[in-house]
């Protein structure tokens, strides 16, 4: 029984880790999603192609580079992000982490519900009036290989994602066909402006949330090399695709959703086959995540109760607008998740030397004050940098964290010298 229910409170143990196509195809399927897409439209109506590439490549990579580290250390550990908390925010500091990761976790997936229920009555030309009745569905229907667990993500991803990736070959051979060509692409002017900076922020910021705890599926890694090479092929590759798909679409056809701009193409069936695999393989895992938050919050095992809760949740948000703000929420994930992730890092590497003990060995604090401090800092640094404030809040986030441990570390020998 344990076995089926993914292991939410421990280690998960050898016999359950998978290999290295079952953690791609998973990884992949959570992100290839269209929310990423509307950011990368946002991007492809500001930049030119060769500034375009060059936001993708740094952003993607400081992206897909995070996610990479935190997927080691869930490999050795075999524990997720939200477990992982515990070490460096205390036995009860660290729902701090699962209010935060929980809650943006929720957010993507109420936009994902309302998004496919927007989007497929727009494609099927379907009354407004199934808008409520299609986010209840799609709302409920998401969480169902959630709650099953990781086998049936993989079995949904191994399928979804070879079959995205026909559509996203077709979606852009037309589009240089429509376009004219890779010269007439190049020479496409942009129609509004941003920053490099605040674009470097909305790139990290389309997955920052999902790359922190990406740990509930690469801590089922084998091997760490497994664990690494999966991370970055979806988050540097995998997600940098989404958002030049988003832009390609919106430079040509003024739609950063592939699945309009395949509509517009006239492949409608292929339009409503990509929105179903793109928006599932992600629901699912988004509601999986939520989950493992939950289950830490609320120190339960019921994994499956917490899912359909948290569908619940989600429903309800996506009844209330939540479709309307994801440019505001990715600078918003972009600002706070990063220093979660970068002091479990500093935890692992510089104070356990990448060795830490089991949980059930140790005896933690109910609050960590120098984790807890230097997550209120990083997050500080990073709300009110004008450069680049992921960077800026992992950089101080972890720095101060480290300086914090080492001085009540030294402050505990002198007292205890005293």
């Amino acid at each position: 029984m344990q076995e089926n229910n993914d292991y939410p409170l421990s280690e998960v143990p050898p016999n359950s880790r998978k290999g290295f196509i079952s953690m791609v195809a998973v990884l992949l399927g959570f992100t290839f999603f269209t929310s990423t897409m509307w950011a990368g439209g946002q991007l492809g109506s500001a930049f030119a192609i060769d500034q375009l590439l060059t936001v993708l490549f740094v952003g993607n990579l400081i992206l897909g580079v995070y996610a990479a580290a935190l997927a080691y250390i869930a490999y050795k550990t075999g524990l997720n992000t939200v477990l992982l908390g515990r070490y460096c925010f205390g036995e009860y500091g660290s729902k701090l982490s699962d209010f935060v990761l929980g809650f943006t976790q929720i957010g993507w997936y109420a936009w994902g519900v309302a998004t496919i229920a927007i989007v497929l009555i727009k494609l099927c030309h379907i009354s407004e009036a199934w808008q409520v009745p299609l986010v209840i569905i799609f709302g409920f229907g998401f969480c169902i290989s959630a709650s099953i667990g990781y086998r049936a993500m993989e079995l949904l991803s191994k399928i979804s994602v070879p079959a995205m990736l026909v559509f996203i070959g077709i979606c852009f051979y037309q589009g240089l066909v429509h376009i004219g060509g890779v010269t007439e692409l190049l020479h496409i002017e942009p129609k509004q402006t941003m920053g490099f900076s605040a674009a470097i922020t909305v790139v990290i910021g389309t997955f920052i949330s999902g790359g922190t705890q990406a740990t509930n599926w690469s801590r089922f890694s084998k091997t760490g090399k497994i664990a690494v090479i999966s991370t970055l092929l979806a988050f540097f590759i995998g997600n940098g695709l989404m958002v030049f798909v988003g832009a390609f679409g919106a430079m040509i056809y003024q739609q950063a959703d592939i699945v309009d701009v395949l509509a517009a193409q006239g492949f409608i069936l292929l339009a409503v086959l990509m929105l179903f695999a793109n928006i599932w393989t992600t629901q699912d895992n988004t509601i999986y995540n939520f989950a493992a938050a939950g289950c830490n919050l609320f120190r339960t095992d019921k994994r499956r109760t917490i899912t359909v809760i948290g569908a619940a949740i989600g429903t309800v948000l996506a009844l209330f607008g939540m479709y309307n703000y994801l440019i505001p929420f990715l600078v918003l994930l972009g600002t706070f998740i990063p220093p979660i992730g970068a002091i479990i890092m500093a935890n692992f590497w510089v104070i356990h030397r990448a060795n830490p003990p089991q949980l059930s060995d140790i005896e933690l604090p109910d609050f960590d004050f120098q984790g807890l401090a230097a997550y209120g800092l990083g997050s500080l640094a990073a709300y009110l940098s004008p450069w680049m404030p992921p960077v800026v809040g992992m950089l101080v986030a972890s720095i101060s964290y480290v300086l914090l441990v080492m001085l009540f570390s030294l402050r505990q020998r002198v007292v205890k010298i005293g």
